[in-house]
């Protein structure tokens, strides 16, 4: 019986562990690491085709954005998670795969004229649609035996629709051990969705430590009160207030507290101001909430789908689906609320609404989300006065906000609860998903607060868990830092790759113009091409 962290190991993302039990592979979550890599990893010891079964925790792509990779490489076995993160697997898998697609054709587009050989996407579509088809829905609560010698149990952690905690009961040789593995904690009194529940046995603990280090802000934010007072100022002026949204999770926190405003008309002389949803995929992303609603609601929601309310729909909300939906709302002159993606402004619709906005000293431009080193989004928020939006210089008059919502992830306190929870000592604790730094910081506040043996494992670290002895303490290798110089140049270029994704994805949007137009578009590409094909 062993447990080998593949994934996630002194960092953040890409969660994935892989336990030898019974005579069977299982990996708890799959997925795709996002940002640096801090560590050599040497990836999964056995190949795709011996993976017996996957333990899915939730849908976010750091945690299940590999299994259409493990697909692709042979996995045929069964992915066991919840209803809700099964239904989102069905659209961010599949959207994962546009994205993969979508990078390579780019790649390959400006590499075949410079000879160089194709560049393959880490996976296609048909990937996620196979991967999709091994996925199986289980209920919260429901005890579930997988096979001889394996049963499992998921448990509500309250950090995105259908999030889990994962209890496995593995038998081997006669003795059984209860591995716990925490998934992401969520935050207390989030909106929408349940606050976690807690565990109260285990004889080994895998959990995360995103914000181990780190408490939130104690005094609660007047997120309604913020909002409202935004609107106002805006409609005032008679401006749109633009908000770049991510598609899953914070998009649905919006709709949710919109409904609430027009409900207790808090903005009366507007009430009946329109908002247009403009993400096919957070519109799907919106039924999948409203599908899995009965299960995953917290109280409050819940009593308002009880008395017949749909918390996240409400009068004046309008959905745009086709890019001329989408282009038709800079059209509509009244003032409005735009929700769209990406949220972090570096690619998608959002980009169009922000070329008809940030010049308008009436708008407002109010952000939700983290923005990351490099993206327009994080140039906007520091105070940057001019931007360019397909190849038009944008001068930035619009006012620029942002609205710190309730965070998705427990903090220190939150993930000590959660651990506190458990009536008996557990044999060790394993500490992963968090910054390097972080994981030995909070292995060691684990050792001190509650005298628990804690371990933060590197990448390919492995443990006995009948003998609770590590058997190797993985690959400590840094992977080779670039000089600044080097950092600096790869940055401008993954800045010109993402204007390379956005030409194409324009191209693709205009596929419906006039031939004596196409022929324009492309010689004006053609041109630039040749002005720096060199």
């Amino acid at each position: 019986m062993k447990l080998t962290f593949v994934g996630a190991a002194h960092e953040v993302t890409g969660s994935c562990h892989f336990l030898q039990v019974a005579g069977k592979n299982v990996l708890v979550d799959c997925g795709m690491e996002q940002g640096p890599d801090l560590y050599e990893n040497p990836g999964l010891p056995i190949s795709a085709t011996e993976v017996d079964y996957v333990f899915l925790t939730h849908a976010h792509i750091d945690h299940s954005g590999m299994l259409p990779k493990l697909a692709k490489d042979g996995f045929k076995g069964q992915i066991f998670t919840t209803y809700a993160t099964a239904d989102l697997c069905d659209i961010m898998l599949r959207d994962s795969a546009h994205i993969q697609e979508f990078e390579a054709e780019w790649r390959n587009r400006k590499g075949r004229r410079a000879g160089k050989p194709e560049y393959e996407p880490v996976y296609e579509m048909q990937d996620a649609l196979n991967a999709i088809e091994l996925l199986v829905p289980c209920q919260y609560g429901e005890r579930i035996t997988i096979c001889e010698g394996i049963q499992i149990r998921f448990t509500d952690v309250g950090h995105l629709l259908g999030s889990a905690s994962i209890e496995v009961w593995a038998t081997e040789d006669g003795v059984t051990k209860k591995i716990v593995f925490s998934g992401d904690i969520g935050n207390l009194d989030q909106p929408i969705i349940k606050d976690p529940a807690y565990t109260e046995s285990a004889d080994y603990i895998v959990m995360e430590s995103t914000y181990g280090n780190r408490l939130h802000t104690q005094e609660k934010p007047d997120y309604l009160g913020d909002f409202t007072r935004i609107l106002k100022e805006t409609f005032d002026k008679g401006g749109n207030v633009v908000i770049p949204s991510f598609a899953v999770g914070r998009t649905q926190e919006l709709l949710y507290f919109i409904r609430e405003i027009k409900e207790k008309e808090l903005l009366k002389e507007y009430q009946n101001f329109e908002v247009y949803l403009d993400s096919p995929l957070a519109i799907e992303a919106t039924k999948i909430f409203t599908k899995n609603m009965r299960e995953c609601f917290d109280e409050d929601a819940l009593a308002l789908v009880n008395a017949g309310i749909n918390p996240l729909i409400f009068d004046g909300l309008k959905t745009a689906t086709t890019s001329d939906d989408s282009k038709m709302i800079n059209f509509i002159e009244k003032p409005k609320v735009i929700i769209s993606a990406s949220g972090m402004c570096d690619a998608g619709r959002i980009r169009h609404h922000l070329k008809h906005n940030l010049w308008r000293e009436e708008c407002t431009i109010l952000f939700v989300g983290y923005q990351a080193m490099g993206t327009l989004g994080r140039r906007l928020i520091e105070g940057e006065k001019n931007v360019k939006l397909f190849g038009e210089p944008i001068e930035v008059k619009a006012r620029i906000e942002s609205l710190h919502g309730i965070s998705g992830h427990a903090d220190m306190n939150g993930l000590l609860k959660w651990l506190g929870a458990f009536k008996e000592a557990p044999q060790r604790v394993f500490v992963v998903h968090g910054e390097d730094t972080v994981t030995e910081e909070f292995a060691k506040t684990v050792e001190e607060k509650f005298g628990y043996q804690a371990y933060a494992p590197f990448p390919c670290s492995e443990a006995d868990l009948l003998t609770n002895e590590i058997l190797s303490e993985g690959v400590k290798i840094p992977v080779k830092a670039k000089k600044p110089a080097q950092r600096k140049a790869d940055a401008a270029f993954e800045r010109l790759v993402a204007a390379g994704r956005r030409l194409l994805d324009v191209i693709y949007k205009n596929e419906g113009l006039a031939n004596k137009d196409k022929a324009k578009f492309e010689s004006q590409i053609n041109n630039l091409s040749d002005k720096w094909d060199i």
